[in-house]
């Protein structure tokens, strides 16, 4: 991940403050070009954040415990003794 200075290409110019020392300035055009990086970063990053958290999730969820027999888990629709009746 990148510190924010990263993502300002060097500053253009220095300008100096009525009695202050000189600063860095940099264009307005190159510091929305920075914040429009920084935000696409951030959304990468997240996603790859939440994929992760999803993953771990998945990993840590306990699984149920396989039945004994395949017939344990098949309920019948209807009792053995009452079969459905048909109309005729």
């Amino acid at each position: 991940m990148k510190a924010p200075a990263e993502y300002l290409a060097p500053h253009v110019f220095e300008a100096r403050r009525p009695r202050r020392e000189l600063q860095p300035v940099v264009p307005y055009a190159a510091a929305l070009h920075a914040l429009e990086q920084a935000l696409a970063d951030a959304e990468k990053y997240k996603y790859l954040l939440m994929r992760a958290l999803r993953r771990h999730a998945d990993d840590a969820a306990p699984r149920p415990a396989a039945p004994a027999s395949p017939e344990a888990t098949v309920l019948p629709m209807y009792p053995a003794n009452a079969a459905p009746r048909l109309a005729a």
